[in-house]
């Protein structure tokens, strides 16, 4: 059971400025509702050009975070693109490692990369949920599909299994204070789609957002992210992939389908396919390119034996489910379930 709760800002500072004090409320109320005990980390409130500024003091909080006996759950504010500017404050001294405790982790886009660090110092994390855009969901309620998922993991610190939901959200057009109590309207959705291979494949999850796996090997949006990535060696070698399913979603960005081939092909290159048991790719925000995405996954892959599931509700696009990473999973695209043993 879940008491204690830690907010930490590991990419963008955005919790701290003025703008989204009202959505702050929001969720810091729905976590209090839960009966759970609400602590901002010193620097997860002070805004995006500090910790812009400060990639240590990032890395301070969750060392803190981990560090504090007290704190169960450390909840990521929202993502961003730059946390691994964290790595030498977290590796260097081994830092991360000698601060880890079993605490359930959650986070996701930018958060992807802070999974891999976990992931290297050999802690089990969550994946799919953060604060802001979930806690502090506008609408009267969090989304159902999505409350239920975060229910499950404050009550029993696991998930069990997870299933598709029935509906899907386009992205929220506003975020002013007018629209506090603004419901979004539910679009059908078809469930998770088997797109080659055996409906029935298994191994532990790791993966998340390809726009952020992208950025470990593309010097196009920050020049010193591969060489600092390679540097701390954060990506997992091919060796280490085996077995295991890769979990791919992508961001807001909406990246094209040719950047999406490029970041498919990376991780072609990198021995990632042809180690893995299974492919999990996420509904993609808004649907965008996403029979463009269908269509490349089985291009590049280029193995037919390869089970592939498309659809996920993980990630960027709403609702979002909350994936375990480094538990063993059981996928039954037939079914139409992942299940998790715990």
């Amino acid at each position: 059971m879940i008491r204690n709760v830690a907010i930490v800002s590991l990419s963008s500072g955005i919790i701290g400025e003025s703008f989204v004090d009202f959505e702050v409320e929001i969720g810091r109320k729905r976590l209090e509702e839960y009966g759970l005990n609400v602590k901002f980390m010193p620097n997860a409130r002070k805004g995006m050009d500090y910790l812009k500024a400060h990639p240590e003091k990032r890395a301070e909080d969750l060392l803190e975070a981990f560090r504090n006996p007290e704190i169960d759950m450390i909840l990521c504010a929202i993502g961003g693109d730059d946390t691994y500017r964290l790595l030498p404050y977290l590796f260097d001294g081994n830092e991360l490692a000698d601060a880890v405790r079993d605490k359930v982790f959650l986070g996701f886009s930018d958060t992807t990369i802070n999974h891999l660090m976990l992931h290297k110092v050999g802690l089990r994390s969550f994946y799919g949920q953060a604060f802001l855009p979930d806690l502090c969901e506008l609408g009267p309620e969090m989304l159902p599909y999505t409350r239920a998922y975060f229910e499950e993991l404050i009550t029993t610190g696991t998930i069990r299994e997870i299933r598709p939901s029935r509906v899907w959200y386009e992205e929220r057009k506003s975020f002013a204070p007018d629209q506090v109590g603004a419901a979004l309207e539910g679009r059908p959705d078809h469930g998770f789609e088997l797109l080659q291979g055996p409906a029935v494949f298994s191994g532990k999850i790791l993966g998340g957002c390809i726009d952020s796996l992208y950025d470990l090997f593309s010097p196009e949006r920050y020049a010193d992210m591969p060489l600092l990535c390679e540097k701390y060696g954060l990506f997992p070698d091919a060796a280490d992939w085996k077995g295991r399913i890769l979990l791919l979603e992508t961001s807001e960005e909406k990246p094209s389908p040719e950047k999406y081939r490029e970041a498919l092909e990376y991780l072609k290159g990198a021995g990632v396919f042809e180690a893995v048991s299974g492919v999990l790719a996420g509904k993609p925000m808004d649907e965008s390119y996403a029979e463009e995405y269908r269509q490349l996954l089985v291009q590049v892959i280029d193995d037919p034996a390869l089970p592939v599931v498309f659809n996920l509700n993980v990630g960027h696009a709403m609702p979002r489910c909350i994936i375990p990473f480094g538990v063993e999973a059981v996928v039954d695209a037939e079914k139409q379930v992942v299940r998790f043993e715990d």
